[in-house]
């Protein structure tokens, strides 16, 4: 089978794509028919789900398309490099866990912003705190555009621009009917399922390519370098040859997810701080298994699929493909084959919807909450208008996700979502971390990290080579979003390594340099509910 041909029966492969689009629309729909139509339903759920529900969901959102498709064709090709997304993703999660996730559901109501205002002047730090929500969830939601184009086009046998951008489309489509219909309640659903179902599909296929190989990791591996001709598929330096460039991804990897806003957004959907640290001790559990059977995967695709990495490389979405190609070839091809790709390519489909579902629903929450509600009408907006805010934003940035993912499409997914991860580590944590540790932390403090950590990093990443071909290369940068520009200077592609210390430095010196008097009663009252969470139950009931 030439790498040009379609992968599977295309007509099987939209079978079951419209069967999850079905069968979900129809949980949406039974699950939000009885649901308030109040801000608390639509941001968060009404606050109702348990811890492993919400771990679950946390799960469904955090285990996006650049997880399945993104991280094995990035162990595929880099081997050993590309297991640093995989760690970097996994470890991050300790920082979320142990320093963020139950202070942060114990002073917030809705948003990150409401924790970085609780304290502050409201409204110049609510607007920071939305604005860099809605980078970072655009940023992110191009990933997830980017890889349904790349996986549908794969599966369906197109090849032509027009075509692959059609695709990208119809998931924006769905995305904002998702949301629409069911908001945080509906999304957690979607995302449940999706969890069961990716981690259940991926244990099987990562058992199945153990199977053939004796159970033998070393034996995978080996196999792997052995037929792509590079036993430098075993060893650190493959891709990341500069320490600092490895350093730099490192950063962006294990302290973003602590300032990912729709994870953030997701710790307030559950009832009690007990509740927030079991969801993301059952998040941990999963995630944790899911990405060891990354690591199989990876050079199980590079072993077993015909023409190794040169021929996933011609398949449409690169090196994304590797996953859903693997699925194919595992069976030997046939009817198996076709099927379990189909099953195998219906769950990444349910991955990258659930995921922009969350996304969506988040930056719309911030946008319709901490802008509009909070900013525009000093927070005394009439509830039923923040919701239709709330959805006319979905719409908006559903556009925006089109357009945005259009021009991603085929770039490494894994890559890009680094690059997000980077901006959120830049300019939230470290405010995250100030607010709810240091008593002198202040509002321009506050202003000062937002803004540094997300000038910087977008900036840096404008000029990396990334976006455009470095100035003076002999030749374009085939990876480079324009590769026929030359204006790159930064010479790291992740922005952290630089960006990160620069937020929370600027932080310190806002802060210090401030004649600003802290509110001591404001200040205790923070500080009591964020370790005890005295006083949370009953404005979320509220």
């Amino acid at each position: 089978m030439s790498p040009h041909e379609t992968l599977g029966n295309p007509a099987l492969n939209i079978a079951i794509f419209v069967a999850f689009i079905l069968v979900t629309l129809t949980v949406v729909v039974r699950v939000t028919a009885k649901q308030s139509k109040t801000a608390s339903s639509f941001y968060t759920g009404g606050a109702a789900f348990s811890g492993r529900q919400n771990g679950l969901a946390i799960a469904g959102d955090y285990l996006s398309a650049a997880s399945i498709l993104g991280i094995v064709g990035a162990i595929a090709f880099n081997g050993y490099d590309g297991m640093l997304y995989m760690i970097g993703f996994l470890v991050a999660w300790l920082v979320a866990l142990l320093l963020v996730a139950e202070p942060l559901r114990n002073t917030g109501k809705f948003t990150m912003a409401d924790v970085l205002s609780f304290r502050m002047k409201q409204k110049p730090v609510r607007l920071a705190a939305a604005i860099s929500t809605l980078v970072i969830s655009i940023l992110y939601l191009l990933s997830q555009m980017a890889g349904a184009g790349g996986l549908v086009s794969l599966l369906l046998g197109v090849s032509s621009e027009l075509a692959q951008n059609a695709v990208i489309v119809v998931v924006g489509v769905l995305m904002i009917l998702y949301v629409l219909i069911g908001g945080m309640k509906g999304t957690t659903w979607v995302q449940m399922i999706k969890a069961v179902m990716l981690i259940a599909a991926t244990v099987a296929m990562a058992a199945w390519v153990l199977a053939i190989f004796g159970f033998n990791l070393d034996a995978i591996m080996g196999a792997a370098a052995e037929a792509n001709h590079r036993p430098q598929m075993l060893a650190p330096g493959d891709k990341y040859k500069d320490p600092i460039g490895f350093i730099s991804l490192s950063i962006a990897l294990v302290f973003g997810t602590a300032g990912l806003p729709h994870v953030l957004m997701r710790f307030y959907t559950v009832p009690t701080a007990v509740a927030a640290r079991k969801s993301v001790t059952w998040a941990i559990g999963l995630i944790g298994g899911f990405y060891m059977c990354m690591l199989i995967l990876g050079y199980g695709a590079a072993a077993l699929i015909p023409g190794g990495q040169g021929a996933i490389k011609l398949m449409p979405g690169g090196s994304n493909a590797a996953a859903p190609a693997l699925s194919y070839y595992l069976p030997g091809g046939g009817l198996g084959g076709t099927v379990f790709l189909a099953v195998v390519a219906g769950v990444a489909f349910a991955t990258t919807l659930a995921v922009v579902a969350g996304l969506t629903i988040t930056a719309a929450a911030s946008f319709a909450h901490d802008i509009y509600n909070s900013v525009i009408k000093d927070g005394k907006a009439d509830p039923s208008k923040e919701i239709r805010i709330a959805r006319i934003t979905v719409l908006v940035l559903g556009a925006l996700a089109i357009v945005g993912g259009i021009f991603a499409k085929g770039m490494s997914l894994a890559f890009l979502v680094a690059l997000a991860f980077a901006v959120a580590a830049s300019a939230n944590l470290p405010s995250i971390l100030f607010s709810l540790y240091w008593r002198r932390f202040n509002t321009q403090g506050s202003l000062w990290s937002i803004s540094t950590g997300l000038i910087s990093s977008i900036v840096l990443i404008v000029f990396s080579s990334t976006i455009s071909t470095p100035i003076g290369s002999a030749k374009p940068l085939a990876s480079a979003m324009f590769p026929n520009a030359c204006f790159a200077w930064f010479p790291y592609d992740n922005p952290a390594i630089v960006s990160v210390p620069l937020a929370f430095l600027a932080g310190w010196l806002g802060t210090v340099l401030s004649k600003e008097v802290p509110d001591v009663a404001k200040t205790a009252e923070m500080e009591v509910r964020s370790m005890t969470g005295a006083g949370a139950e009953r404005e979320i009931s509220h």
